[in-house]
């Protein structure tokens, strides 16, 4: 295999060689008018048009019981000393494990944002920081780094925002976007947009070192953040919400806010602890004092009007050659076999399977627009608490 061509494809399942790739139908869910319905109904009643043998056994129960919740969002990276350092040093992350794949020559970095003054005392790499990485609540970036890339002067990765990209960006959240910038600016920091140009004013678009787009954000004054950074959003374009609401909405995220432009619409979901509901009018200024007072980050769906009814139109997903970079976003759950039962009953492709390759456990499903979610065991698997499992040796 020609250098670079041993792609590392998804989170700590390694290079995902000697896969079984499956393909099922299509996920197509109800319409988003009927978002405000329990999914379970929504689901039980749905029948994909493309289906011929789809068991229905009311899915959506299944994955009620799994405790879905949003974990990581995967980004290839050339060089991890450098992504490190934004990362960490400007953007305050804390690196809290590191997968190390020597065989198969690539790494896994997972950072977060930690409360500010909560301490980690774990050692990435140790079986404690595994375990921490494994059950916790937030989300995490998670920065693959293929060996080699560093070392290569033309070698780049697809950063999105070109035609029909479907990543977007990752954002912070901050209390000054404006001061912020400056200090960005002031440690070298190259930007897309500033605060103060084009015509909406207030928020930054800044490079990451691969040329990956960071939006900043001013976070709500009521907001009881005292962290300068946290992670707030990873945005991603969807061809049709009424596809891709519902289906997020049955991994247990709730839509928090909406915003409807003239030509666009963006839909903020989020996994909130329980009792926590956002406002009933998901358009209104208290929706978006909501989301901005979040220490945890949305995933924001961005719909371009009329995709939906282009039956040809895709978006790019980040896993297609020449456009790699972001790679998925990634779920724990608490068992990846009944998650995927309830999947395969809704009709859901796959990348990866549970019992597919050699990490048997975890699995890759596609979401309505082909992005690739991990679902990964909450706990992870045996004493060393890997996410995956080996198959026996013959």
């Amino acid at each position: 295999l020609r250098r670079h061509s041993l792609e590392r494809m998804g989170g700590a399942s390694g290079l995902l060689l000697g896969l079984t790739l499956v393909s099922t139908t299509h996920a197509f869910l109800p319409p988003i008018h009927s978002i405000g319905k329990p999914i379970v109904s929504q689901l039980r009643r749905f029948r994909s048009p493309f289906s011929t043998n789809l068991k229905m056994s009311d899915p959506s129960s299944v994955l009620e019981k799994q405790n879905f919740s949003w974990q990581q969002t995967m980004m290839r990276v050339k060089d991890p000393k450098k992504s490190l350092a934004f990362y960490q040093d400007l953007m305050g992350m804390t690196l809290i494990d590191k997968l190390e794949f020597p065989d198969m020559k690539f790494d896994l970095y997972f950072l977060t944002t930690l409360p500010k003054g909560q301490e980690y005392k774990f050692a990435p790499g140790s079986v404690e920081a595994h375990k921490y990485l494994w059950t916790m609540k937030g989300a995490t970036l998670e920065l693959t780094h293929n060996y080699g890339t560093e070392d290569d002067a033309d070698f780049k990765y697809h950063p999105g925002n070109q035609e029909k990209d479907g990543f977007g960006h990752v954002a912070f959240n901050v209390n000054d976007v404006y001061a912020t910038s400056d200090k960005l600016e002031a440690a070298g920091c190259s930007f897309k947009k500033k605060p103060d140009e084009g015509r909406m004013k207030g928020l930054a678009f800044v490079y990451d070192p691969d040329g990956y787009w960071v939006e900043i954000v001013k976070r709500s004054e009521n907001a009881k953040i005292e962290n300068d950074f946290n992670l707030s959003q990873t945005m991603l374009r969807i061809k049709d919400p009424k596809k891709s609401i519902p289906f997020y909405e049955s991994l247990g995220m709730t839509v928090c806010r909406e915003m409807h432009g003239g030509d666009f619409s963006l839909y903020f979901l989020a996994c909130l602890p329980p009792g926590v509901t956002p406002p009933a009018d998901k358009a209104s200024p208290e929706a978006s004092e909501f989301v901005k007072c979040l220490f945890n980050p949305v995933l924001e769906l961005t719909h371009n009007h009329g995709t939906e009814t282009q039956d040809d139109f895709k978006h790019w997903v980040g896993n297609e050659e020449g456009h790699k970079g972001f790679g998925h976003i990634g779920f724990l759950v608490d068992d990846v076999d009944a998650a995927c039962k309830a999947f395969d009953d809704m009709g859901c492709d796959y990348a990866k399977r549970p019992e597919g390759g050699k990490m048997k456990g975890l699995a890759f499903v596609k979401d309505p627009d082909g992005y690739w979610l991990e679902i990964i065991k909450r706990g992870g698997y045996g004493a060393t608490v890997d996410p995956y499992y080996l198959e026996p040796q013959a």
